[in-house]
């Protein structure tokens, strides 16, 4: 049986140790497929990028974040997909 709560706390954890143990983070940005622009950080997991906060600014001005603290809310969630996008800068 799928544990719908034990998956949540599991990839909590999963994000939140690579967001606080990242010792390289890269600055990324994505235009999605309706033309609105993310902005990306991400960590290196296993050779791939993978995103650790993510936000999405929108034309009314306000803005949707995403990171281990926040999964996910009424208009995305953050990606578990690999990074996409060309990295614009280290931290």
């Amino acid at each position: 049986m799928v544990d719908p709560e034990r998956i949540k706390a599991e990839t909590v954890a999963y994000f939140r140790a690579l967001d606080e143990n990242a010792t390289l983070r890269h600055q990324l940005h994505h235009a999605d497929d309706e033309g609105g622009l993310w902005w990306i950080e991400a960590a290196r997991d296993c050779g791939e990028l993978i995103a650790i906060k993510q936000a999405k600014p929108t034309s009314a001005g306000q803005l949707h974040r995403y990171s281990w603290e926040h999964l996910e809310g009424e208009h995305g969630f953050l990606t578990d997909q690999a990074c996409p996008g060309t990295v614009q800068s280290t931290v």
